[in-house]
């Protein structure tokens, strides 16, 4: 509680750097495949380093990062067999400051971001509310449970998928523990901040408490832990009372989780407390997008990210007035959606990939342009390790 109280007292700094962290996962959804002709639906339109060059994650953005690694989740069912690459999706990144976004920051900060829902099975992996022990994450004590489906998308892998050989969980210590080594053993100070939104949200509170339950905030062979920060956008509840008691007893080990929260969104008060015993974690920031004069509608849309964004970069606290602190550009409520007044004259649903990824060759005939990533590497030899053997917690 002192680490968040002691954050809002600036809370200019607080909301910016909230919204920078929100807009590292914003970027997600804009190079996400969603062509179901394509071969890659789900999957990057890009490499790292068309990525990593993206400008609308570069430009007046003073916390720079350079991307590292994408990571995968498997996918459940028929159905996601059909609409998923190898039965797998993209799932997110881990991304590291650069030397220049270092000395803004005043360390180095190692950043993974899950993005939210996208896809049909997604969804039907949402709605797996059933509690099952999350004893292979966190261990025995506490007998921890967790919602079925968050937990299938985290610790999911299997041999026939050439992108999930090792479950998404694994892919993010490899490279998580890679990270800390190669900049603790450089003398730095190191920070590990994880963000999500809706299912992002739940699987980021997931990882960040798993990276302090087993270790993975301390270099290899050190006792030394970096601090671990959660920024959970819109997240649904994850565990019960266990899972809880588990998250109280890593607060002392430098974990700290902001569950930011629209009041008019429905999404995080599910599933609900009285029903299988599903509990809250970490500190809670509410936000009201309804106070922003810029919206067509007030109460349109509340789970959207880029209101979420948006009305972080307003807030003037619980009982104060929506004023913009955060030169956040208003445009970016029209992305994907129809939220901003008319009288802004911004089209709605503006963001598209160019030509739905159709490119034309030079005998004047067109062809849909995939790109197929890479299927993640085992340079250390971390993602064919067993999955079943857990980390003990530190």
């Amino acid at each position: 509680m002192v680490f968040w109280t002691t954050l809002s007292t600036q809370i200019s700094v607080a909301i910016l750097f909230t919204t920078v962290k929100g807009l590292k996962q914003s970027a997600m959804p804009s190079i996400t495949g969603n062509v179901k002709a394509s071969d890659s639906c789900s999957f990057p339109l890009s490499g790292i380093r068309i990525f990593q060059e993206c400008e609308s994650i570069q430009n007046g953005n003073p916390f720079k990062y350079q991307v590292t690694k994408y990571f995968y989740m498997k996918s459940e069912g028929n159905i996601a067999d059909k609409l998923h690459l190898e039965g797998s999706a993209w799932i997110g990144y881990v991304a590291v400051t650069t030397d220049e976004g270092r000395r803004v920051l005043g360390r180095r900060d190692i950043l993974v971001c899950w993005r939210g829902t996208l896809s049909e099975p997604e969804n039907i992996q949402n709605l797996q509310i059933d509690l099952t022990p999350a004893s292979d994450i966190f261990g025995e004590t506490n007998n921890p449970k967790v919602h079925r489906g968050f937990h299938n998308a985290y610790v999911a892998f299997s041999e026939k998928f050439k992108y999930n050989k090792a479950s998404a969980r694994t892919q993010v210590r490899a490279e998580v523990r890679r990270l800390v080594d190669m900049y603790a053993q450089k003398g730095e100070e190191v920070s590990i901040t994880v963000a999500g939104h809706s299912l992002g949200a739940a699987l980021a509170t997931l990882n960040g408490m798993d990276m302090v339950a087993n270790g993975w905030n301390k270099p290899t062979g050190s006792d030394k832990r970096f601090p671990v920060t959660v920024f959970a956008y819109a997240s649904p509840r994850v565990g019960d009372q266990g899972f809880l008691d588990v998250f109280n007893d890593l607060i002392t080990k430098d974990l700290h989780v902001l569950s930011i929260r629209n009041s008019i969104d429905p999404l995080p008060h599910f599933p609900t407390e009285c029903f299988l015993g599903y509990r809250d974690v970490g500190e809670k920031l509410e936000i009201d997008s309804r106070k922003s004069p810029y919206l067509k509608c007030p109460i349109a849309q509340p789970h959207n990210l880029e209101l979420y964004l948006h009305a972080i970069a307003g807030y003037q606290g619980k009982d104060d007035e929506f004023r913009l602190v955060v030169d956040r550009d208003i445009s970016l409520l029209n992305k994907f959606v129809d939220l901003l007044a008319d009288k802004y004259k911004i089209p709605p649903k503006w963001w598209a990939v160019k030509n739905n990824g159709m490119i034309q060759m030079d005998d004047g005939f067109w062809k849909l342009n995939d790109y197929v990533p890479e299927p993640p590497s085992d340079d250390e030899g971390i993602i064919t390790s067993p999955e079943n053997s857990n980390l003990s917690p530190a």
